[in-house]
């Protein structure tokens, strides 16, 4: 199965392409990316996407280092989000800065964890930092505010060395996908948010 970039995956499960050919795709797409070295940009990431697929890391028994386990499509009822805005305010220079909010929905629950990130477009890096916790029921806000000594930490966020972050090596931008391998060795692939009304028109 060829994997088309210009149009967005399909969510339901019967058209999934089997899990052994996406991985290859990402892992391929990868690989050519560092080749080339090509630069991707912040702009290119702004919007909502959807968590699609991930897989795990385990530890290799016989050899240094972290292989990748199996990986996985996440369940249609299970919707999880990651949303990106630039920070107009901050002129760019070894990195773009920006925000993020990553969001988790329930039923009726919400839960959204954000913070600062920093994005260096020569080496695809994404560094980030979730500093705020807001959690609604029904709309209704049940907690919003600072998490783990947040509020130091975002105040600091552009200070710090990416060493001592979290980040994401994005090898893969497009209108529709965007893929990037974490710094625990997984990999992740999100697809663009399409609207309820989109999918109506279709």
């Amino acid at each position: 199965m060829v994997i088309n970039l210009d149009s967005p995956l399909i969510l339901e499960d019967n058209n999934r392409p089997p899990v052994s050919q996406l991985l290859e795709f990402l892992l391929t797409k990868e690989k050519n990316t560092k080749k080339t070295k090509e630069n991707l940009t912040f702009e290119a990431l702004v919007g909502t996407w959807r968590l699609y697929f991930i897989t795990g890391t385990q530890k290799a028994k016989k050899r240094a280092g972290i292989v990748l386990g199996k990986g996985r499509y996440l369940p249609s009822w299970l919707k999880i989000t990651i949303s990106y805005q630039r920070n107009e305010s901050l002129e760019p220079g070894e990195f773009i800065s920006g925000s993020v909010s990553n969001q988790i929905f329930l039923g009726a629950v919400k839960l959204s964890v954000s913070g600062p990130v920093k994005f260096f477009p020569k080496t695809r890096l994404l560094a980030f930092d979730f500093t705020r916790l807001n959690l609604t029921l029904f709309n209704r806000s049940l907690y919003s505010g600072f998490i783990r000594n947040g509020q130091v930490s975002e105040a600091n966020f552009y200070q710090e060395s990416i060493k001592k972050q979290a980040f994401f090596a994005y090898f893969l931008i497009t209108e529709t996908m965007i893929a990037a391998r974490g710094r625990g060795g997984g990999l992740a692939l999100w697809v663009k948010e399409v609207s309820e009304t989109k999918l109506a028109e279709k």
